[in-house]
């Protein structure tokens, strides 16, 4: 089995319900293993496509029991939101807890439909961690700073067909696929109490914004799962919000 990071699993139809983000309206939508925000086309018709999608989180910590395991991640991304995608490319950190009850703190970058790739970088909680997803072309550009440790990981890879038609800020209950990925299941979501992301910028045809911009739609996006993981609303800023874990939904 091998750990990955599926796509949202949105369920469009009941979209219908909007908050109030800084000023403007938002869409919220339910999904199976995300929680968090996504930027997208506000015309279906005029599609937008993303070069760049950046933000900065606190990693929390797990507060783990003895049994069983759970899992949770964090992470910047493009792609992957529409239920028509077929590719994400994202970097990010989970907060996980053993079976046996003890936590651990991991970095990790993926592009799917492959598999997650663990990055040899110490994350510990209350780190303040910095990511940036950059596509140009078949380029991928992942990038990761630990501002509190003043460490950083950077990586170049090439992509057939990378997805560019959105951006998040994620909080996941990431799932586990079989070695050919024809069958995954999301995973239990470990507590990790409430992440932070502040700094939430994406670029597209040399646009830059925030979440709220007139450039494209945000949609607020629930974790409806067994256990659950809810945003907040959007701060002022338009560029920051907080993931709380739910516990579990009766």
């Amino acid at each position: 089995m091998t750990m990955r990071r599926l796509l949202a699993l949105l369920v469009t139809a009941a979209a219908a319900l909007t908050v109030s983000v800084a000023g403007a309206s938002a869409a919220t939508s339910p999904s199976s293993n995300w929680a968090g925000y996504a930027v997208s086309a506000a015309d279906p018709t005029a599609p937008v496509a993303y070069t760049s999608v950046s933000g900065t989180w606190v990693q929390p910590a797990a507060s783990c029991s003895a049994s069983p395991a759970a899992y949770s991640a964090f992470w910047v991304g493009l792609g992957g939101y529409s239920d028509t995608s077929q590719s994400l490319e994202q970097i990010g950190t989970e907060s996980d807890c053993t079976p046996g009850g003890s936590a651990t703190y991991d970095v990790w970058y993926e592009l799917v439909p492959a598999a997650s790739v663990p990055v040899k970088l110490k994350v510990f909680p209350g780190n303040t961690i910095s990511a940036n997803v950059t596509v140009n072309g078949q380029l991928v550009i992942v990038k990761l700073k630990d501002l509190t440790r003043k460490t950083s990981f950077t990586k170049r890879l090439f992509m057939a067909s990378p997805d560019v038609s959105s951006a998040e800020w994620i909080a996941e209950a990431p799932s586990t696929c079989t070695s050919s990925g024809d069958r995954c299941r999301t995973l239990p979501l470990a507590d990790f109490g409430t992440v932070a992301f502040t700094s939430a910028k994406a670029l597209a045809a040399g646009h830059g914004g925030v979440i709220v911009d007139d450039a494209w739609a945000a949609t607020a996006i629930e974790l409806t799962a067994f256990t659950g993981a809810v945003p907040s609303d959007l701060a002022a800023d338009g560029a920051s919000f907080t993931v709380t874990w739910a516990g579990r939904n009766s």
